[in-house]
C-alpha cells in the first residue's frame, strides 16, 4: 500500500536532477511511502532510460529517516557511488544513483530554504562521479566550428570543441574543473583530441582541424607529444594544426621543442587568444606559429572602434603576415565585422556568423 504523505512531510525530501537528457534540472518531492523509481508508467518517479529498469527502487519512510531499497534493478542502485545490496538509509546531500542518472537529495529547511553550502558541495560531489564516468566511457560529445579563408569567405578548416551529454559535465568549463580537483586535465584534453578526430572521420571526411589543448600539457610535453604522434599514425593524412594558448606561450624553450616535435608529424601549431593580456611577440618571432589567433578582445565591435585602435590591429596583423603567419579573426558575429577584418588584411576568418559549431552527425561531410 502507498501512503500519501501530508502537511509538512510532504515537502520534506527532494531528489534533485535531471530526470531525462536535454530537459532542466527538477527539484521532485518524495511524497509517498514507498515512493517508487523506475521506467515504468505509474510509479513515484519516472526515468524513461533504458537502463533503468521498469520498477528499478523504492524509497520508504520509517520514523522519520528515509530508507532507500534496490528491487532487484538490472544496472543497480548507488549511493555515494557505492552499490547497495540491502536496505539504505540516506541522508541529505547524497548521490542517488539509479543506474547510470544520478540525482542529489535533498531536506527541506523549516520555513522554505534549502541548504546552499551543502548544495554546492554535492554538485561538485556529482560531477566527480559523472567525471569518471565521462572518461570510463570516452563520453565527449565532439563539435565542429567552421574556419573560412578571408578572400572568399569558403571553409578551410574546422575548429574541434568538446561537449558531454552528462548533467554536470555539459560544458568545456565544467568539464575541466573537475578534471582539475583529480589533476586529470592533460588526460580529459587529450581524450576531445582523440575523439573529436575519431567521431570527424566516422561521420565524413574533413582536410583540416585544429585541436586544443590545456596549459598543463606543455608541463608534461612527452605525454603531448606521444598523443599527436598516436593520432598522426592513425590518421596519417590529415591536415592537423595544434592550438596553444597564448598564456601557456611563456618558456620559448619548451615551445621550440614542441614546434621541432610537431614539424616532424607534419602538424601546425597556432597560437590562440592572442591580445587577451598576455601578448608575447618575442616568441612570436623565435617560434613562430604557422596561424595567431587574435583574441575576441581585439576584433569584437571593430566597426565602432576608433581609428587609432583599428591602426594599431592593421599593424599587428601586417607584422605576423610579413614573418609568414597567418592571421585569424575570432568571435566574428556580424557582416560588418567580417568586413573590417577582411580591410584590415586577416587571413582567415572564425566566428556564429560563419556557422555555430555542429556535431558530426549534423556536420557538412567535406569542406
Amino acid at each position: 500500500m502507498t501512503v500519501r504523505l501530508t502537511s509538512t512531510a510532504s515537502a520534506t525530501w527532494f531528489l534533485s536532477g535531471q530526470v531525462e537528457e536535454g530537459t532542466a534540472t527538477r527539484d521532485v518531492p518524495i511524497d509517498a511511502s514507498p515512493f517508487q523509481v523506475g521506467r515504468k508508467c505509474g510509479v513515484s518517479l519516472r526515468i524513461p532510460s533504458p537502463t533503468v529498469s521498469n520498477i528499478h527502487a523504492e524509497f520508504v519512510q520509517q520514523e522519520g529517516r528515509l530508507v532507500l531499497r534496490d528491487l532487484g534493478s538490472t544496472n543497480g542502485t548507488y549511493v555515494n557511488g557505492v552499490r547497495i545490496l540491502v536496505d539504505t538509509q540516506v541522508e541529505e546531500g547524497d548521490l542517488i544513483q539509479f543506474s547510470n542518472i544520478v540525482f542529489r537529495l535533498i531536506r527541506q529547511a523549516v520555513g522554505g530554504g534549502v541548504d546552499t553550502l551543502q548544495g554546492d558541495s554535492c554538485d561538485r560531489a556529482m560531477a566527480l562521479i559523472q567525471f569518471d564516468r565521462l572518461m570510463n566511457r570516452r563520453a565527449i560529445i565532439p563539435f565542429y566550428q567552421p574556419i573560412v579563408r578571408a578572400g572568399d569567405f569558403s571553409v578551410v578548416a574546422h575548429e574541434v570543441l568538446g561537449r558531454s551529454p552528462l548533467f554536470g559535465l555539459k560544458t568545456p568549463d565544467l568539464m575541466f574543473q573537475a578534471a582539475a580537483q583529480l589533476n586529470l586535465e592533460g588526460e580529459l584534453s587529450r581524450l576531445c583530441r582523440q575523439v573529436g578526430v575519431e567521431q570527424c572521420q566516422q561521420y565524413g571526411t574533413t582536410t583540416h582541424l585544429f585541436l586544443n589543448t590545456h596549459p598543463i600539457e606543455l608541463q608534461k610535453l612527452d605525454a603531448l607529444t606521444e598523443s599527436l604522434r598516436e593520432l598522426r599514425q592513425q590518421y596519417p593524412d590529415l591536415h592537423l594544426t595544434l592550438e596553444i594558448h597564448e598564456a601557456a606561450v611563456t618558456d620559448a624553450g619548451v615551445i621550440r621543442q614542441l614546434h621541432a616535435e610537431l614539424k616532424a608529424m607534419h602538424v601546425d601549431i597556432a597560437y590562440d587568444d592572442f591580445g587577451s593580456g598576455q601578448a608575447r611577440l618575442i616568441e612570436l618571432i623565435e617560434v613562430p606559429p604557422d596561424v595567431l589567433k587574435f583574441d575576441i578582445g581585439l576584433t569584437r565591435n571593430l566597426p565602432c572602434a576608433s581609428s587609432k585602435r583599428r591602426r594599431m590591429l592593421q599593424s599587428l596583423v601586417q607584422m605576423v603576415r610579413e614573418v609568414g603567419i597567418q592571421a585569424l579573426a575570432e568571435g566574428m558575429e556580424t557582416e560588418a565585422e567580417a568586413k573590417a577584418c577582411v580591410d584590415l588584411g586577416f587571413d582567415l576568418h572564425q566566428g556564429f556568423y560563419y556557422g555555430q559549431p555542429v556535431s558530426a552527425r549534423r556536420r557538412p561531410k567535406s569542406i
